[in-house]
């Protein structure tokens, strides 16, 4: 705290989180009653409703949803998201239970968060995490909204991550991964940074993902297809797969959806149970997976120039004082994965508004354009070109609106970052300024309320 001037005690209490639930419940499935456990825990309430995502996962436990949360809270507080930080999980392996036994189970789960008031609109607003997804978030809601039957108007928002019929918005499933592209592009552009080895170009830049679930595999697919880098190593729990000249991102993800592994894949050399794909030579190591997986025994074989922090945690504290030594760059977790919870505020606006982005004025622009395009042909004597005409004259979906507004926020958050490492060089790293900006945001809110 030597980089904060707090008064005295509050730093205690935004370390400490409000309150931890937990949860047990029987479901009776197969003919016999199993026993679940749950946690909910919420961070901080210095500004709600609190939001935090809902992981499956057989090794969660309450210190794990405890940190989350206070992750949370940090990651709202540094990209200016008006939400306070809550997490949730639930001891569950999702692969072991079918579909309509997971909808039972998370029905259920639904009933006791309910009864404790963790689930809300106004209150706590879950969202997807590792093991759950759209259709975990739909039958929530729906559950939900059975135990509210009053609360018809804003019951939607009462998570976020939704399908579309049920509320959601176009772009939240790739929004983390979208978030990191930006957050890569953010750092490029500024002056002030090392680049990538000196480089400011990502085009030809080679790339290793690891973990290739929904974060993943959005990251790499963008960054590939969009960027121009060369996702050279993808790798999972199983093993890697590699190619240098790059990787086919769409390829690799429907062999994996037809195969339920990456191994195998045609153009790629596989190597089962090999854990060491992060270690190969690269530019940029992007761990999109579980917590610690660079860790003291491991950084010292790291080749990347820049790593980006996908995955919540992804680097134990020794790891990272070790990297830096090194002499290598780190885009922490609190700025690169926060698209999600940005995309998700975005949801939560449309779900109490009720309604959709630029329903009001995407005829509009789409006029005003047309309008323009036919002046500077009339000016000009020429056609407007043919492959820019259709995307100038688009008033703007809803998706190209998600992402205008997540790409604004994370260049805003880099650059409060970039300028805060700036004024204060001895905060020494992006991580340390990421997270003085932030703690000094949920303390000043805590002092407007007298706390």
């Amino acid at each position: 705290m030597s980089f904060l001037d707090l008064p005295d005690g509050l730093a205690e209490r935004i370390i400490q989180c409000n309150s931890t639930y937990t949860v047990r419940f029987g479901v009776r499935l197969r003919g016999r009653m199993y026993s679940f456990v749950g946690w909910r825990s919420v961070h901080s309430e210095h500004c709600e409703p609190v939001k935090g995502g809902i992981r499956y996962a057989p090794n969660a436990d309450a210190e794990e949803v405890e940190a989350l949360a206070a992750l949370m809270t940090l990651k709202c507080s540094l990209v200016d998201v008006p939400f306070g930080g809550s997490k949730g999980a639930l001891k569950i392996d999702p692969r072991e239970w079918s579909p309509q036994e997971l909808e039972r189970i998370t029905r259920r789960f639904t009933q006791e968060l309910n009864k404790r008031g963790l689930i809300g609109p106004g209150v706590n607003v879950p969202a997807p995490d590792i093991g759950t997804g759209e259709r975990e978030m739909a039958w929530m809601v729906d559950e939900f909204r059975r135990a509210n039957p009053t609360d018809v108007i804003n019951a939607r928002a009462c998570v976020t991550g939704k399908p579309l019929s049920k509320g959601g918005i176009a772009g939240r499933t790739e929004a983390t991964g979208r978030g990191v592209q930006f957050a890569v592009q953010s750092f490029l552009r500024d002056a002030r940074t090392p680049g990538i080895g000196g480089r400011r170009a990502f085009k030809g830049a080679s790339v290793i993902i690891q973990g290739f679930g929904n974060v993943g595999y959005h990251a790499a697919k963008f960054l590939s297809e969009e960027d121009g880098a060369r996702v050279i190593v993808v790798a999972e729990r199983d093993g890697y797969v590699a190619n240098r000249d790059g990787l086919a991102i769409e390829a690799l993800k429907q062999h994996q959806l037809r195969t339920g592994s990456i191994l195998g894949f045609e153009g790629a050399s596989s190597f089962a149970g090999d854990m060491s794909a992060i270690e190969q030579p690269c530019d940029v190591l992007i761990p999109a997976a579980m917590e610690n997986a660079i860790h003291a025994e491991n950084a010292e074989r790291i080749k990347a120039h820049l790593i980006v922090e996908a995955a919540n945690g992804p680097v134990t504290f020794e790891a990272d004082k070790m990297l830096r030594s090194r002499g290598i760059t780190i885009l922490p977790d609190l700025y690169v994965n926060a698209g999600g919870v940005v995309v998700s505020y975005f949801e939560w606006v449309k779900n109490l508004t009720h309604i959709p982005f630029g329903l009001m004025e995407r005829r509009r622009r789409a006029r005003r354009n047309q309008t323009i395009a036919a002046a500077l042909e009339r000016m000009t004597g020429k056609e407007f070109p043919a492959d820019m005409r259709d995307e100038f004259l688009e008033g703007g979906a809803e998706i190209d609106l998600v992402r205008s507004g997540l790409e604004d926020v994370m260049r805003g958050a880099w650059n409060n970052i970039a300028d805060l490492l700036e004024a204060q060089p001895d905060l020494g790293d992006y991580r340390t300024a990421a997270y003085v900006t932030a703690i000094r945001r949920v303390a000043a809110a805590y002092e407007a309320i007298g706390i």
